[in-house]
């Protein structure tokens, strides 16, 4: 069987050693030494200032729009994982559905500007795949008109923009650290902020507001454990030979799959990619559809990811706000396999797939 991703697994005796130490100190969770360690060498290797590691991508999204006051109107992307719509759903907001471009598949910051009325309080964008945002024109509207800007960086670790970590963008940004990303802890997110100020801020968020008997602020339990610390320090001095191995997969597939019938998204200029997904993009949904088909019959797991647009969620369906290109992009689109140690024997296999499925598809409408 060969799923759309692998998780990578640091050797057994070197999480081991972290684990004597967890059993010495009995210390398991609240703010441990593993914690804090992790949280000091993620912030030199993404050059950010303030870094707070949490149990999983989605809660910061949450804490992100709380600890801005962000309570009306955020403008979003249909074109991302269902936790960027359910964070603005859950904090009591309402998501404001700005279509994408065609060709990156990021929020279309053209699309922006119209959709601002006097509610309009935030714009959460996705850094896609990976791929980053048009972040200078974001900023700009954003300047103009009074507005926070969150990213949902969920996918981009260890890829950056003009020299930079796509994550240091925005008034905030979030990353998630599950075990099928780049880098994961198991279970884990971050959020990252330039600010002393709301470094303190959420730095009790994730810790229901109080430290020992002193209460500052309202909060929740964001905390993540030392287990998942320990796999992080485990993972993280493997991120570039991760990512580089994942390059040569991604080439792989670049130099095997026939896109005279299919297509890809394209890089912003300025990224140093991660690799962190391979979508392809078929001229049809039936085209789509029968590929899966044809890999599941092989044993292979490809992903429609990122599948439905988000604006037709149906508890969503009561904002009417119709995204053509999320819409078309989301029926069309197909993660297929990536991870490092994906053997080249396999990616041949399943470009040969794609590739007969829909050059068969083809031939049989000429016909």
């Amino acid at each position: 069987m060969i799923n759309v991703t692998k998780s990578y697994l640091p050797d057994l005796e070197e999480y081991n050693r972290y684990l004597e130490g967890i059993w010495e100190r009995v210390h398991l969770t609240n703010d441990g030494p593993l914690l804090r360690e992790l949280e000091s060498q993620l912030k030199e290797y993404l050059g950010v200032r303030h870094l707070k590691f949490c149990t999983n991508g989605t809660v910061v999204l949450q804490m992100a729009l709380k600890a801005l006051d962000i309570t009306k109107e955020v403008i979003t992307t249909p074109f991302s994982y269902v936790a960027t719509t359910n964070a603005i759903l859950w904090e009591g907001c309402t998501p404001v559905f700005a279509d994408i471009r065609p060709d990156d598949y990021c929020i279309d910051p053209d699309k922006i500007e119209p959709l601002i009325t006097e509610n309009t309080q935030a714009i959460m964008a996705t850094h896609v795949y990976g791929n980053a945002c048009r972040v200078e024109q974001i900023q700009a509207i954003a300047d103009k008109y009074g507005l926070k800007v969150i990213y949902d960086a969920a996918h981009t670790f260890g890829a950056t923009y003009n020299g930079r970590s796509i994550l240091s963008y925005g008034d905030l940004s979030t990353c998630s650290f599950h075990a099928t990303k780049v880098f994961h802890t198991v279970e884990g997110g971050c959020i990252v902020t330039d600010s002393d100020e709301m470094a303190q801020k959420l730095h009790f968020y994730r810790s229901f507001g109080h430290r020992n008997d002193d209460y500052y602020s309202i909060g929740i339990n964001a905390k993540n454990s030392e287990f998942h610390a320990a796999m992080g320090l485990c993972n993280l001095p493997k991120v570039p030979s991760l990512i580089a191995a994942r390059k040569q997969v991604f080439s792989w597939y670049d130099t095997r799959l026939d896109f005279e019938n299919i297509t890809r998204p394209t890089l912003t200029p300025g990224v140093d990619y991660n690799y962190a997904y391979y979508p392809v993009v078929f001229e049809s949904e039936a085209k789509l559809l029968q590929v899966v088909d044809a890999l599941k019959r092989n044993e292979i797991l490809p992903r429609r990811y990122f599948y439905p647009s988000l604006n037709t969620l149906p508890f969503v369906a009561h904002l009417a706000q119709p995204c053509p290109v999320s819409e078309d992009i989301a029926l069309r689109v197909l993660a297929l396999p990536l991870y490092p140690d994906l053997p080249e024997s396999d990616v041949d296999r399943i470009c040969q797939i794609v590739n007969e499925t829909v050059s068969a598809n083809v031939a049989s409408i000429e016909q």
